[in-house]
């Protein structure tokens, strides 16, 4: 079965604030698979940032990898970006309707992610095996463990949540993440980043956590462990 890694925008942007992107592109060189952004990841990581001087840098450094070919996008892998679109407002409508705080609608995720989720399942379709790599905890809660979405809601909100729509969020079962740390620890275990030793892991560990990849304390001791 082929693979593939979808990466949202959250992912790429903090490998990027960490000056981890090399440690990508040496990922891509052993992986025997794609990796895949979205025209939507792709505006959010690239497209727009380039257009604002406190991202420009990082939207460059991405820029290179998508030239260089480690990112491609779902077209090389046979789907086209209208059905990502498609099957993406349908995953956004269904997402953003399941719980309400004082009778409105609770916005979950947005369109980068929903069009990994989107793109996911495409893939199933064709007989590919895939993984997103995302580190927005809401979104790996949605696929992972639906169930203790409304109380995660809750802790953020810091109000009553109401799940009204039961059917919607057990469509979001079943999805498989990764987090940019996860990846940065294989990388590590490879001997493919330049920083070297326990000490060195642990700093991009913790490097990762303060600048957006949602993983605990106790996450990156159990990491450390292995």
């Amino acid at each position: 079965m082929n693979k593939a890694l979808i990466f949202d925008s959250s992912s790429i942007i903090s490998l990027a604030m960490n000056s981890l992107l090399p440690e990508l592109r040496e990922l891509k060189m052993i992986f025997d698979g794609d990796f895949i952004i979205t025209d939507e990841v792709k505006y959010e990581i690239i497209d727009r940032p380039l257009e604002i001087k406190r991202f420009a840098l990082e939207a460059l450094q991405t820029q290179e990898l998508f030239n260089a070919g480690i990112f491609v996008k779902p077209e090389k892998v046979g789907i086209k970006s209208s059905e990502i679109t498609k099957m993406t407002n349908a995953i956004l409508d269904k997402a953003n309707t399941i719980f309400e705080v004082r009778k409105k609608p609770v916005h979950i995720i947005d369109k980068g992610e929903a069009s990994c989720m989107a793109l996911n399942r495409l893939l199933l379709d064709i007989k590919y095996k895939s993984v997103i790599v995302v580190d927005e905890r809401t979104t790996r809660i949605l696929g992972e463990k639906p169930e203790n979405m409304r109380k995660l809601l809750e802790k953020k909100l810091h109000m009553n949540v109401i799940q009204v729509n039961d059917y919607n969020i057990l469509n979001f079962k079943g999805f498989e993440f990764i987090r940019s740390s996860e990846l940065i620890y294989v990388a590590y275990k490879k001997n493919l980043t330049k920083i070297k030793g326990k000490k060195g892991l642990d700093a991009m560990l913790w490097s990762l956590k303060f600048k957006g990849a949602a993983i605990s304390d106790e996450e990156i001791k159990e990491i450390e462990k292995l």
